[in-house]
Order: C-alpha cells, then structure tokens, then sequence
C-alpha cells in the first residue's frame, strides 16, 4: 500500500518512533587490527597513497649510491625518468575513461567469488590514493633534482616549479579543501596548468642540455616528450567535451531541486555529471538519476553551500558541463547478490537508478526530513512503487536516527551481502567504519575531488 500525500509515511512503513524495535543486536566489533585496518585513515586510499610513496623511497635507496658517481648531465637524464612516471601515472589514474575503465574491470567479478574478494574489489573507487602517492613523490624527485644541479636557467625554472606544486599540495589537504572548496578549485585547476606548461619548458632545456641542442628530431625521439604529449592530451581530453545545456528545474522546497536533462545522453546508473556556471571557476559534481527505457537523466541537488543555493534560486535553463558521465562508487553493487542502500537527504538520488534498474535485490534506508514536503510526491511515489517496504525516517516527526542500527536491522531481515552509504561525510565514514569493523561489506564516497 503507497502512502496517501497526507499520512505521516514513516508511520506507514513501520510505526512511530515509540513503536519502532531494533530486533536485531548489532554485534561487537572484531580484534584490535580490524579495527585499525578499517579505520578511516587507514583506508585503501590512504594505504594506496603511503605505498606509492614507499615505493619511490625504495627505488632512491636502490640507486642513491649510482647519483653520487654522476656529473650533472648523467644525473639529469637519471632523475627525469622517476620525475616524469610519477606525474604520468598521476595524470591517467584521472583520467574520465581510466575511471571507467577500472570500475568496469572491477566489478566484472562474479559474485559466485568469494565475498573477501568481492569486498575487495569493490574499493576501486579508492584509485584517487594513487594520484596523490605519485604526485606527491614526483613532487619529492624534483626537489631533490633541484639540489643537486646548477645549471641555469633550469635550475630556476625548477624552484618555481617546486613552488607551484607545493601551493598545489597545501591547498588539497582535507581540511583546506573542505572548508575552502572553490579556493581549492581554482588554485588546483590553474597551478596543475601552469605545473604542465613549465614541465615543458624543463624538457625542452633538459634536452638541450643533454644534446647540446633541441632540434626537431631530438625532440621526437625523447620519450619523455611523447609522455608530456600523453599528459596534456589526458589534462584537455574533459574540455573537449565542454558545452552548454538546456535543464529543466523543480524546485519541491527550497532545500532541494531536480534538474532534469535530454540533450540526447542518457549515462549509465552509477555514474555521474560535472556542472558549472563558469567553467574556468568551479565546477561540481552530481549523481546521475537516469531512469529504465527512458531518454536523458535527473540530478538531485540539495542546498549545501552557495552554488547549490543559487542553483535552487536561479533555476537556471542552461548550465555547462564537461567530459564524459563517470563512474561512482554505486557501481560496486554489482559485486554482490544483496545490498542495503543507505541515505541521507538528497542522498537518494544516487540510489534510486540503481533501485529502478532493479539488477541487483536492495532495501533502501532513507532518513530525511519531511519527504514528501521536501522531494515532493513525484520522487517519493517513485521511489515507492519500486520499494515496496524501505524504512525511511522522517527526522521532522521523529528526530535524528541511529542510522547504524536502522542500517543494520535491514542488513539482517534482507539477508544482504553489503552497505552502500550516500551520505555527508561524517555520516559516511561513520557507517562504513561501523559495519567494516564488525567484518560486514560497506562502502561510501571519500571525498578526494
């Protein structure tokens, strides 16, 4: 039985909150190293991350004693090679269709395979610890190169060099980036630009001072020309694809608006789309809500900050976007038999492809404020008519939930093999540590763009 427009549902779908039992007893978390293991700062991505790093720290212990008996020119051409990879497989590990790629590759897992397996494969969408472990060492080799060489003007050109990827670092750490997004943005865009343009620049004297001189012939024959060529391609690839749509927007309050489009795309459940209102500024990213045997998609974008509230003020009728649809973590559903999707707020949007595509059995567990009121009837009916009995808590009526055990009790009654978490941070990174720790498949965004 659907809901009627003006019954509480969450009394519909099961009781007050006076009424609601957790019939089921979350367990104890595992032994000291799970914990550890499963903890936020020791996740995939971070591990990724320190590994890298470690292994560029090996490789100078390796050959550190071979440096000590080159001149500069040797040590130069040595040092461009480790200097070069890094920053090259930093710039593919990005790369929209890489992305794409990975994910497909995956989640090709049958979910006949073992479910550690399966958990396993299921953090490809921690492939960002790869970026950052290289970029970072790269970052390490050319300081390093920096102090062993006085050879102008490359030297120079080195220090600012040095400079612009250390401003680059500073302003992506997570607490900068969180509390000064757009700042990050901007600073990101234009310092990894001008990084690639001086990157050049070093290669073309790095040649001639190998050569003694830079022709045509020498420089088509460096491989690490043919590497620069690769990263500026990967760097102008999404701005290729750049163009302004036409959106239809609905606004049901002013907390959220659904922004609907058919420009003749229509991506694929679990991906997502970049918009702007200013290309070269800022640009945000958004689950796509595409829907079964119909053209274009949906987006659901809540008010979390000033351009999401212009956004719902504004409803705009044309926004840019770039690249290609991409895929998020939501994809990793496919590597289980089961699943429990959990959101919070807008957070649903994400969710509801993959519970109208209807590919692999799910619950959903929704905690939001007054959902008709808030999504309005359209998106609350649709979500309805293909979840027959989701729990979802209105914290309006019924205050804030303990979304763990409401998670949980879903867990165990559906019998499902893994959590998805479309949340805030802080409720993300909550509700996965709790159900990893306990030796349960949970999964959630990172927040690493």
């Amino acid at each position: 039985m659907l809901e009627t427009k003006h019954e509480s549902l969450s009394s519909l779908l099961f009781g007050k909150k006076e009424e609601m039992k957790y019939s089921y007893t979350i367990p104890p978390q595992k032994g000291l190293l799970t914990k550890i293991l499963r903890h936020p700062l020791c996740m995939p991505y971070n591990r990724l991350a320190l590994s890298l790093a470690l292994v560029n720290i090996v490789c100078y212990k390796i050959f550190s004693p071979q440096f000590s008996t080159m001149n500069e020119t040797q040590l130069l051409e040595a040092l461009f090679v480790p200097i070069v990879l890094n920053f090259m497989v930093a710039t593919i590990i990005r790369s929209q269709y890489v992305i794409n790629l990975l994910f497909a590759m995956a989640t090709s897992i049958p979910t006949s395979f073992p479910l550690s397996l399966r958990w396993a494969c299921g953090k490809v969408y921690h492939f960002g610890g790869i970026q950052v472990g290289t970029y970072f060492s790269g970052a390490m080799w050319l300081f390093y190169l920096f102090t062993q060489i006085d050879l102008s003007p490359l030297s120079e050109l080195i220090a600012v060099h040095i400079g612009v990827l250390t401003l680059v670092m500073l302003v992506s750490l997570p607490k900068f980036r969180a509390k000064y997004h757009n700042n990050f943005e901007i600073i990101a865009r234009f310092g990894n630009w001008t990084s690639l343009a001086l990157f050049w620049v070093e290669t073309i004297l790095f040649i001639k001072t190998v050569n003694h001189e830079a022709t045509l012939a020498h420089l088509l024959n460096s491989p690490f020309i043919w590497a620069l060529v690769l990263i500026t391609f990967i760097t102008i690839l999404p701005w290729l694809k750049l163009k302004k749509v036409p959106v239809q927007v609905k606004t049901p309050s002013n907390h959220v608006a659904l922004a609907s489009f058919n420009y003749g795309e229509t991506p694929f459940a679990g991906s997502s789309t970049d918009l702007s209102f200013s290309p070269l500024l800022e640009w945000h990213s958004f689950a796509n809500v595409p829907a079964p045997n119909t053209s274009g998609f949906r987006l659901t974008i809540s008010r979390a900050g000033d351009w999401t509230g212009d956004f719902i003020k504004k409803r705009p009728q044309f926004i840019w976007r770039k690249g290609i649809t991409t895929a998020g973590v939501g994809n990793v559903e496919k590597l289980f038999k089961k699943v429990i999707w959990v959101a919070t707020g807008s957070g649903v949007g994400p969710c509801i492809p993959h519970l109208l595509t209807k590919k692999v059995p799910s619950r959903l567990v929704w905690s939001t404020r007054n959902p008709r009121k808030t999504y309005g009837d359209e998106l609350v009916d649709e979500i309805l008519a293909v979840q027959p009995n989701p729990i979802i808590w209105d914290t309006t009526s019924q205050g804030k939930p303990n979304l763990v055990e409401l998670a949980y009790k879903a867990y165990r009654e559906f019998e499902a093999e893994a959590i998805i978490c479309i949340a805030n941070k802080k409720v993300t990174w909550q509700v996965v540590y709790e159900f990893e720790s306990r030796g349960i498949p949970a999964f959630g965004a990172i927040w690493d763009s």
